[in-house]
């Protein structure tokens, strides 16, 4: 019996690094315009919408901190380093916007009822740069949106932001047309509807992930089937599979292989092997070899 194992050593993303930068700083200095023109036009849909928006920038913020710590090199204590961070931080972040959201809905419900007057122009002009911001913001994370959980969730998150402020920006001419105010607290549950919606599949993965189930995307059949199309592997059992981090996952597997092969040849079959779940999605792999007698 024999077994090894391949350590991925993580690439440079200095791009990266600089787009939660920018992000974070778009969004907060917009947050503080948007949160200010709201409170003083009594806007509920712009003040929901900052409190989205802030949500929003401590995501990136959480966001930052994972793509970093998952950066750390392992240690004695860790031997994995931080990257389980980005999982959790994932799923904090999902949590966060839940409860954000359930605030939202509870003063527009009540808002309903005591529909409050609002400057429909403003909430237009202030939606409007809500549009740029968001849109640039997530253009900033385009490239690497299905690479990692946490650059998905940031991506997803700002581009129904920008789609949001499309919606307050048509709410804000509809009160400049006939006057219905209660557009303003239709428009922040149409806001919840948005978050609600494109948070959930964010806080499903992360939730699967943090419970170390198979990571999406990854088939526990077409592991064991490039397994046995390998020479030489007469079996593939004890599969097990979870997400190392965001970007990372990783593989314990016993092998039964024919009991002629020397160990160069075995050497040899597992580094194919290897080869062929790298195209699977598994960037750690560790292996069991048994004889088949």
């Amino acid at each position: 019996m024999s077994h090894d194992h391949v350590h991925p050593l993580p690439s440079g993303n200095g791009h990266l690094n600089r787009a939660f930068l920018w992000g974070i700083a778009m969004n907060l200095a917009f947050v503080v315009i948007e949160f200010s023109v709201g409170f003083l036009t009594n806007s509920l849909a712009l003040v929901s919408d900052a409190g989205h928006n802030l949500s929003d920038v401590a995501s990136l913020a959480l966001s930052l901190l994972a793509f970093r710590l998952a950066r750390v090199k392992s240690s004695q204590r860790y031997t994995y380093g931080y990257r389980k961070s980005t999982i959790l931080i994932s799923l904090l972040n999902a949590l966060i916007l839940l409860v954000a959201v359930g605030a939202i809905g509870y003063e527009a419900i009540r808002r309903f009822s005591q529909p409050a007057p609002v400057p429909g122009s403003t909430m237009a002009i202030v939606a409007g740069i809500g549009i740029v911001i968001n849109a640039l913001s997530a253009f900033l994370f385009f490239k690497d949106k299905e690479h990692d959980l946490n650059v998905k969730g940031a991506y997803l998150h700002l581009l129904s932001d920008a789609l949001v402020s499309l919606g307050t920006v048509v709410a804000g001419f509809i009160i400049i047309g006939t006057g219905w105010y209660w557009v303003d607290p239709a428009v922040s549950l149409l806001i919840i509807v948005v978050v609600v919606y494109s948070t959930w599949d964010l806080l499903r993965s992360s939730l699967r992930l943090s419970m170390d189930g198979v990571p999406p995307g990854i088939d526990i059949g077409k592991i064991r089937q490039a397994a046995l199309q390998v020479p030489g592997v007469k079996d593939m059992y004890h599969i097990h599979v979870w997400a190392m981090s965001t970007t990372e996952n990783a593989l314990t597997a016993q092998l039964v292989v024919n009991p002629d092969l020397d160990n160069p040849q075995v050497f040899e079959l597992k580094k194919a092997l290897r080869h062929e779940l790298e195209h699977l999605g598994i960037q750690h792999v560790t292996l069991e070899t048994n004889m088949q007698e």
